[in-house]
């Protein structure tokens, strides 16, 4: 990505991801972390309804359609829904990795207009690991996973315990997600977002 940051660059002493050995499988669809999320819920009736699903190594594709709500300029996508769906499907790869993180950084580049109407196809890696940080890049392709370029991100996640969202997130919402019986669901209610 041209212009990275250098709070983007993993320090000499970063190590290559390794995928946790209870991550789910390649091709398996990873589901909503948590029904209310604007990227990957399915009970926000404006969201982005991402689709991610497990790629090989430490990788996800995911894609969404832009919908007459997701538009900034007449016919376009606003580009802070292409941000989020960047930041979506770059999220989910801690889940992979089986570590609750947050977006610490996320830098995106808008190469092309992204009409509604059009599917987003995303594709995203994890980079390299420092300690609590997590070095990522995304892509989001038009017409086809192999399509041009329209947007690009690198990002910097980081690892939090998941105090982090019960100390800080709505205790109504807080306490749903907790009782929830689904312990998949459960804990990946907490598993992204700042």
């Amino acid at each position: 990505m041209s212009g990275t940051s250098p709070a983007l660059q993993p320090p000499v002493d970063a190590v290559k991801p390794v995928r946790h050995p209870d991550a789910p499988a390649p091709g398996e669809l990873l589901g909503a972390h948590y029904g209310q999320c604007f990227g990957c819920g399915g009970d926000q009736p404006h969201g982005l309804h991402l689709a991610a699903r497990a790629g090989e190594g430490v990788t996800i594709t995911a894609e969404f359609t832009v919908q007459p709500a997701h538009q900034g300029a007449p016919g376009l996508a606003h580009g802070g829904v292409l941000a989020s769906a960047l930041d979506e499907t770059l999220g989910s790869l801690g889940w992979l990795l089986r570590t609750i993180a947050v977006t610490g950084r996320l830098e995106t580049d808008f190469l092309l207009p992204v009409p509604v109407g059009t599917t987003l196809h995303l594709a995203a890696e994890v980079t390299a690991v420092a300690g609590r940080k997590i070095y990522s890049t995304a892509t989001g392709r038009i017409g086809g996973p192999d399509g041009p370029v329209a947007v690009r991100a690198d990002a910097l996640f980081v690892e939090v315990k998941v105090e982090h969202f019960t100390d800080h997130g709505r205790p109504e919402e807080i306490r749903a997600a907790l009782d929830d019986p689904d312990q998949v669901r459960r804990a990946r209610a907490f598993e992204v977002n700042p």
